[in-house]
């Protein structure tokens, strides 16, 4: 029950919070930015301003799939951003641009989290079903419940370190729309919320597997000898 409370309770803040994010974009997206560019456009721009010059920009599918992937050096846009020329779809590119700028410059908590990488896939694959047979054998064999938790700590650090990756991008991005003009007055803030409601997003999860993982210790601390 304690599982499906916190389950629940994040859950629904992660909607509400979802549901916020898709209204504010989908407003800004009627809000075009200063000299017209598209996110293609704008992306491009930020990476030759910024001096990254091995990074290409490339459509993906789908809808907020927008991602730096760090190991072919590609900012993929989603279609809406890619071919946008709004003022979400330029806050999207840049925020995007800022792991990419944060990769060519040995951002300490990105090189960080590049390294947890490996570790967290192997985590998460196995995490479940170990923490599963250790709650089902807590009084029998309590090391198992233990390695679940030592597992599901390392994919909750890994939602903790994610946090200062995300708001560095944005703070990078917002910065450049700021300088380059692309934003003005009147729409930075605007790219601004949409950036601070897109975090949002990871804190609640950073938070949800924190609450998650204190419940699992609790069940642990608790058992019977």
């Amino acid at each position: 029950m304690g599982y499906l409370l916190i389950f629940g309770v994040f859950m629904l803040i992660s909607w509400a919070v979802g549901a916020r994010l898709k209204s504010k974009f989908a407003e800004y997206s009627k809000i075009p930015v200063n000299y017209g560019l598209s996110g293609r456009e704008i992306a491009e721009k930020m990476l030759r301003e910024s001096g990254v010059d091995d990074v290409r920009v490339v459509s993906v599918q789908g809808e907020l799939t927008d991602h730096y992937n760090p190991m072919t050096k590609t900012v993929n846009l989603s279609p809406d951003v890619y071919h946008g020329r709004s003022i979400s779809a330029a806050a999207v590119a840049a925020h995007e641009c800022g792991h990419a700028v944060q990769h060519a410059t040995a951002y300490a908590w990105l090189m960080m989290r590049s390294k947890l990488v490996p570790v967290v896939s192997f985590a998460s694959k196995w995490v479940q079903w170990v923490l599963l047979g250790g709650i089902l054998l807590v009084n029998t064999f309590p090391g198992l419940l233990l390695a679940g938790i030592v597992l599901f700590a390392l994919t909750t650090l890994f939602s903790f370190i994610t946090l200062p990756v995300e708001l560095d991008a944005s703070r990078r991005a917002i910065a450049w729309l700021d300088g380059s003009g692309i934003a003005s007055t009147a729409t930075l803030p605007k790219a601004q919320e949409a950036l601070r409601l897109a975090a949002y997003t990871y804190v609640v999860a950073a938070l949800a597997s924190l609450a998650t993982l204190l419940y699992y210790i609790m069940i642990y601390m608790g058992r019977r000898d």
